[in-house]
């Protein structure tokens, strides 16, 4: 069976004066759903078959390879931005996610997918690379 669960992935303190954007496919690029002077957020929906063993994650927000699937989030010029010396993508890994958490998402209407991510690493730029430690929770839309 396959399903669209929406998500959200909040970039906490992004870099000021640089675009952040979500990817979607190869070339697209999705615009923060919401802005505020600490934080970005984004919201899209992914579509998942949750036939299997194990949950897999489908459609232009889930990137890579069936059993390594992630989002990327991208910064400067990989986010449309042309005056910028930063060129950076972060990958947030979706295989954490359970497939109990996702049948949750499922049967609560109400709910979505959700992680928080820093905006800036620790050279001062935008985030960049697999980015560790993050925490996929369902929470209230």
């Amino acid at each position: 069976m396959k399903y669209q669960i929406p998500f959200r992935v909040i970039v906490n303190g992004p870099l000021r004066g640089v675009k952040t954007r979500v990817q979607k496919g190869k070339d697209e690029l999705l615009e923060p759903s919401s802005i505020s002077d600490s934080a970005l957020s984004f919201e899209f929906d992914i579509s998942v078959d949750v036939s299997g063993d194990s949950v897999n994650f489908l459609g232009k927000f889930a990137q890579g390879p069936k059993d390594s699937r992630f989002v990327y989030v991208n910064s400067g010029t990989y986010a449309g931005q042309s005056d910028t010396a930063w060129a950076r993508r972060a990958k947030l890994s979706l295989m954490s996610i359970t497939k109990q958490q996702i049948q949750k998402a499922i049967e609560d209407r109400g709910s979505l997918m959700e992680t928080t991510m820093p905006g800036i690493g620790r050279d001062g730029g935008p985030t960049c690379a697999s980015v560790k430690g993050i925490e996929w929770k369902v929470a209230s839309k």
